[in-house]
């Protein structure tokens, strides 16, 4: 009896591990294609027939519309049940790569394009909270460690990845890639799904999903084509005027709701909105090095692209490796210290990277992305950990997308504070306007590269020093109690 008990616990135990991968993987399959089509983009524009600003809309249509619908997907995840709208996701995602491949017309690759973000948007509502249902509290850390590990590895590893198959094969195949690997995952989350979904009689919030709607896209557009033509252009200025209402209609409407789509009430909980926080401060930090880090080692530097991605391959491989251990730390010792050491080393990181210039020894670019990676790391899995444990069970599917919704932004905001910053000093360099690097011009783009890295790892300082006040906060809390 008690072998067959025995048996019973491993099988249990590693039927959990099983519905991490299916999760994991279906995470990196939706990060990954942020960005994994960007070394494409020249090649589809000509293929397809339009210019460069219109081929920019294959990747902010697929960031757009993940951001629109993580929120929704979430709170029917509560309604419908976290393991039916996360097997869907995988479903729509995996159709809209399909048909993303078969595009051989510009309207019908963003509309295809628009159909893979919603099913992305699902399963990166829903697997959080799986993970956290399907765990208990003293592993759970390790799994979303593991989880948080692939999503920093789709984010960074999409420019590396699409350069491999671009030279081995068409850009169709960026997108066909992910079909075998969908089907595989649906297949697997049939048998391991993880504990029984909970449903409720709840209803959906339509009108509150309108205005978030209404408030998410004129604000990713002016923050994406700010940088471009100007954060003074009227139609920026529209498009933050638009927001900036509908934000405000989307609070009321959802104060007033019974059944909101997002339960403010969810912040009053001071823990969860500090991580929530300190983890959109993390991806603002992690934004800007990854979007300037190409210029410098390819422009600057004068890197070929595959010489640049053996670099750019650094951060993703060392945040694999310190991830789950930092998980499994944060399960024997507490999150809290994590994530402060995180959160000042990768501080040290950014400020390190400030001091770039021109011929660095390959030792001191491995020691400087190092700093930064293993300081994402030691961070990311406890504070993960932080938030979703802090969310009622039957909220799990709200407080993943709103992560999920937090890294978005604060990937979006991190690259628009960046350039802006970068252009911004080379263009006081150089005595004019320029939104792009200039040739024979290093020492401008050294100086703008400093002035971005140095404001980034002040953003990073300020999420460092909340969590500080956080950790010492929780001690003193502990202590009364106990």
């Amino acid at each position: 009896m008690a072998k067959s008990s025995e048996r019973k616990t491993a099988k249990t135990a590693s039927s959990r591990w099983i519905v991490l991968l299916i999760t994991a993987v279906a995470t990196f399959m939706s990060t990954l294609d942020s960005s994994i089509v960007n070394v494409a983009l020249p090649e589809m524009a000509k293929e397809l027939g339009v210019g460069t600003g219109a081929i920019a809309w294959v990747v902010s249509a697929y960031l757009i519309t993940i951001t629109v619908c993580v929120l929704l997907f979430g709170r029917l995840g509560d309604i419908r049940g976290q393991g039916k709208i996360f097997r869907f996701g995988l479903v729509v995602f995996t159709a809209g790569s399909l048909l993303c491949g078969f595009s051989h017309n510009f309207t019908f690759l963003l509309a295809a394009r628009c159909v893979q973000a919603v099913g992305a948007g699902a399963t990166m509502a829903n697997s959080q909270g799986i993970i956290t249902r399907t765990f208990p509290q003293e592993e759970r850390g390790r799994a979303l460690g593991i989880n948080g590990a692939f999503v920093a590895l789709g984010l960074l590893a999409g420019p590396a990845l699409g350069g491999f198959i671009m030279t081995a094969a068409s850009w169709e195949y960026l997108f066909w890639i992910n079909v075998p690997i969908g089907i595989a995952a649906f297949l697997a989350n049939l048998q391991f799904s993880g504990p029984e979904d909970t449903r409720s009689e709840e209803h959906l919030d339509l009108k509150g999903f309108l205005f978030f709607t209404l408030c998410m896209v004129p604000l990713f557009i002016a923050l994406e084509y700010g940088q471009t033509v100007g954060y003074d252009s009227p139609m920026i200025l529209i498009c933050f005027l638009l927001a900036a209402v509908s934000g405000a209609a989307f609070y009321i409407a959802e104060r007033r709701c019974e059944q909101p789509v997002l339960d403010f009430d969810i912040f009053r909980n001071v823990w969860f909105s500090i991580s929530i926080f300190c983890a959109f401060t993390s991806f603002v930090a992690l934004s800007c090095s990854n979007i300037i880090l190409p210029f410098y080692l390819q422009n600057a530097l004068a890197m070929s692209p595959g010489q640049a991605s053996l670099y750019m391959t650094i951060y993703p491989l060392i945040l694999a490796l310190v991830a789950p251990l930092s998980g499994y730390l944060s399960d024997k010792f507490g999150p809290e210290t994590l994530t402060l050491v995180g959160l000042v080393l990768t501080s040290l990181g950014l400020f390190l990277m400030s001091w770039l210039r021109e011929n660095p020894a390959p030792w001191v670019l491995i020691l400087f992305i190092g700093t930064m990676s293993v300081g994402n790391g030691l961070f990311q899995s406890p504070n993960n950990s932080l938030v979703m444990s802090m969310v009622p069970k039957e909220k799990l599917g709200v407080g993943g997308s709103v992560n999920a919704l937090v890294r978005n932004l604060g990937m979006v905001v991190g690259i628009a504070v960046s350039t802006s910053i970068l252009y911004s000093g080379m263009s006081a360099k150089i005595g004019h306007r320029v939104t792009g690097y200039v040739e024979g011009r290093n020492d401008a783009f050294f100086y703008g590269m400093r002035l971005a890295y140095i404001t980034a790892a002040c953003i990073c300082f300020v999420g460092a020093v909340i969590t500080g006040i956080r950790m010492i906060r929780f001690r003193k809390k502990k202590q009364q109690n106990g």
